[in-house]
């Protein structure tokens, strides 16, 4: 194991921040990079899109938000503003396979989380007619603000100081992960993950004001549901580890989750591949508002 750099298309979502009250897209403001500005427009987009010539179809993450515009980052690091409207049909896929899927509304469309997005042409710019993604990733981006509040509920003094520093932060810097291996079916540390692991905690410590989330994964081995509560308990493993022999305070630890068989880093197709898979993911996280202080 290794603690790398991190690409933002891949763990884009793992820095995401709240599910916003329905007041408005708005609660979700992100500063952008410097240099970079969302374009105002006056006028609110239509509510009828039917009647509008088709635009581009993106595929990409949120990466800003902006009252009633979302900024779409692609692979190649191209970032386009598209505008939400009453006429945005949004939807996540549920269950294996995708089958069904449920309505949502703006509020969903959280910062950092994987898109597509169909989009028609407008006089000021592109309108989002339809938003797709999957209600895993959905789960993932909620989990973060969701684990900071619980995670942060009943702590000592000193919690309560860092609480009100994180709790109402939507954006942060991912500063590495870091990986630990498990065997097919198993959800037990090997000497030389246990020792990784206070090796990453210990990285995390020098770094100011630092978070970290732990997420597990699976190979393809094994049924949907099996995977998810393998993933899970080799999260829990290596969260218990970090806390009870690495030192890492609870407080400084967003809620784990597990992730299954998604987003796999190799081909399941391989033994190779599939041991690259059998993963717990910690990521060391620090606050945009904080980062630096």
């Amino acid at each position: 194991m290794s603690l790398i750099s991190v690409r933002p298309v891949t763990l884009a979502l793992l820095a995401v921040a709240t599910i916003a009250t329905p007041t408005a897209l708005s609660a979700q403001q992100q500063d952008l990079p410097d240099g970079e500005v969302m374009t105002t427009v006056y006028g609110a987009p239509p509510a009828d899109l039917s009647e509008m010539a088709e635009g581009p179809e993106i595929e990409g993450f949120i990466s800003a938000r902006s009252g009633d515009k979302i900024r779409v980052t692609t692979a190649d690091g191209t970032s386009t503003t598209v505008h939400i409207s009453e006429g945005t049909e949004i939807r996540a896929s549920k269950g294996i396979l995708g089958l069904g899927r449920a309505k949502l509304g703006a509020d969903a469309l959280l910062n950092g989380l994987p898109v597509s997005v169909k989009t028609v042409e407008w006089g000021q710019g592109l309108v989002a007619s339809r938003v797709k993604f999957k209600n895993t990733d959905l789960k993932t981006a909620s989990m973060i603000r969701t684990g900071t509040s619980q995670g942060f509920a009943e702590q000592t003094a000193a919690t309560e100081a860092l609480r009100g520093r994180f709790g109402d932060i939507d954006q942060y810097n991912i500063k590495g992960t870091a990986n630990v291996y498990f065997d097919t079916g198993k959800a037990e540390l090997a000497p030389r993950g246990k020792a990784d692991l206070c090796s990453t905690a210990a990285a995390a410590e020098r770094t100011d004001n630092a978070l970290l989330l732990v997420v597990g994964y699976t190979d393809s081995t094994g049924s949907q549901e099996v995977n998810q509560r393998l993933s899970e308990k080799r999260a829990s493993s290596v969260v218990n580890y970090l806390q009870q022999a690495c030192g890492w305070k609870p407080y400084r630890m967003l809620t784990p989750t597990g992730m299954a068989m998604a987003d796999p880093v190799a081909s399941n197709d391989t033994e190779a591949g599939k041991a690259q898979n059998r993963r717990v993911a910690v990521n060391i996280l620090v606050s945009k508002s904080v980062d630096g202080l």
